[in-house]
C-alpha cells in the first residue's frame, strides 16, 4: 500500500489541532503538526485550523508567519484547507463588536455576527451544496457540526475577478442560522468549512477523505 499525502497541520497556537491530525490520519494523511514554514511550504496539502475569536487568530498567524506560508502556497497552486476560524481568515476583514480586524484577504468580504435569536450556532445542520462539489461528494444530503458565533453572510468575486474558460468560479456551500452564511468554499487550490469535519462523524470524515484524495 502506498503512502499518503503529507499534510502539514498548522501549528500557531489555536483550534483544536489534535483532533484534527487524529481524523486526517484515519483518512490516510501523513501528518505533521508545526509552524516550520519549509515543511508547511513544501507539504501536499496545508491545513489552517482556528476557534475562538478573529483577531486572535490572525495574531497567532502572523507570529509564525503564517499568512506568508498560506499565500506562497496558494500562488504556487498548493492545496490549503481552512477550517472554522481558518475559514473565517482568508476573508478581507472580520468585525468584532465593532472592530475591523485585517484577514488574509483571499476572498472578498466582511465576517461578522450571526442574526440569529439564539448565537452560538451550535450542533449538527444541513448544507446546501452546488453541483460539481470535490469536498461533498456522496455526502451532501448529510448533517455536520457547527459552534459559531460569526460567519461570512455573503459572498461575492467583484466586478474586477478574471473570468473565462481558465477561470473557475468558486463552489459555495451554505447553511442557515438566522439567515444564510456561507458554510464551505471550494475554489481552486484553497478550500474551507465553516463547521467541523473532525467533529462531524463520518460525513466529517469522507469529507477530510475526499481533499486528502484530491491531493
Amino acid at each position: 500500500m502506498s503512502e499518503g499525502p503529507s499534510v502539514v497541520v498548522l501549528d500557531y497556537g489555536f483550534g483544536n489541532v489534535r483532533s484534527a491530525v487524529r481524523a486526517l490520519e484515519r483518512v490516510g494523511a501523513r501528518v505533521e503538526l508545526t509552524a516550520d514554514r519549509a515543511r508547511a511550504s513544501e507539504a501536499d496539502g496545508l491545513v489552517v485550523p482556528g476557534v475562538g475569536a478573529f483577531a486572535a487568530v490572525m495574531a497567532g498567524l502572523k507570529a509564525v508567519r503564517g499568512d506568508q506560508i498560506v499565500e506562497r502556497r496558494l500562488a504556487g497552486g498548493r492545496p490549503v484547507l481552512g477550517i472554522c476560524v481558518g475559514m473565517q481568515v482568508m476573508f478581507d476583514e472580520g468585525d468584532e463588536h465593532g472592530t475591523l480586524t485585517e484577514g488574509l484577504g483571499e476572498w472578498p468580504g466582511t465576517v461578522d455576527r450571526l442574526e440569529a435569536p439564539v448565537v452560538p450556532h451550535m450542533g449538527w445542520d444541513t448544507v446546501e451544496v452546488p453541483e460539481g462539489s470535490v469536498l461533498f461528494d456522496g455526502i451532501a444530503d448529510e448533517r455536520f457540526y457547527f459552534v459559531h458565533s460569526y460567519a461570512a453572510r455573503h459572498f461575492s468575486l467583484g466586478v474586477d475577478e478574471p473570468v473565462g474558460a481558465a477561470f473557475r468560479a468558486p463552489l459555495v456551500t451554505w447553511s442557515d442560522h438566522g439567515g444564510r452564511f456561507v458554510a464551505a468554499v471550494e475554489n481552486g487550490p484553497l478550500s474551507a468549512t465553516q463547521f467541523h469535519p473532525e467533529k462531524s462523524g463520518d460525513a466529517g470524515a469522507r469529507l477530510l477523505e475526499n481533499w486528502v484524495r484530491s491531493l
